[in-house]
C-alpha cells in the first residue's frame, strides 16, 4: 500500500489541474449545486487515488482512459475533457486519433466515428483558444 502525506482531496485537485485543467474544474462546478460529495468523490477517487498512482504515466493513463471512453460509446463530454486532458499531458493529436481508431477493432465503427468526431471538436475549440491568444 502506497504512503500519502497529502490528503485524497489535495492530491485529486492538484491532479485535476494538471491533467484536466479549466475542463475538469468545470466538471466539478457543475455539480456543485446538485451534488457537492460526488464532485468531492471525483476529486478524491479518480484523481487523488488512481491517476496519483505510481506505475503508469499520465501519457499512458489518458490513452487508456480515451480508450475506454470511445469503447464506451455513451460518454462523450467525458471524452472530450479527456482528449483535452491527452493534449494537456503531451499527448499529440495523431497519437489521439491513432487510439481511437484502434476502438474500432474492440469496440465497432460507430463508436470510433463518434470518438473521431469528438476529436476534431477539441481539436477545433484548442485552434480557436490558440487564435484568440496569439498576437495579432
Amino acid at each position: 500500500m502506497t504512503q500519502h502525506t497529502e490528503s485524497r482531496y489535495d492530491r485529486g485537485a492538484k491532479a485535476l489541474a494538471q491533467i484536466d485543467g479549466e475542463a475538469g474544474q468545470k466538471v466539478i462546478d457543475s455539480l456543485a449545486d446538485i451534488a457537492p460529495d460526488f464532485a468531492r468523490y471525483v476529486i478524491e477517487f479518480p484523481f487523488g487515488d488512481i491517476y496519483s498512482r505510481p506505475g503508469l504515466d499520465l501519457r499512458s493513463r489518458e490513452v487508456a482512459t480515451i480508450a475506454a471512453l470511445t469503447a464506451m460509446g455513451n460518454a462523450r463530454p467525458q471524452l472530450k475533457v479527456h482528449i483535452h486532458a491527452g493534449l494537456n499531458v503531451g499527448l499529440s493529436g495523431d497519437e489521439i486519433v491513432e487510439t481511437i481508431m484502434q476502438m474500432a477493432v474492440y469496440a465497432g465503427f460507430p463508436a470510433a466515428l463518434n470518438g473521431l468526431l469528438a476529436a476534431k471538436e477539441v481539436f477545433a475549440e484548442r485552434e480557436d483558444m490558440a487564435e484568440d491568444i496569439s498576437p495579432s
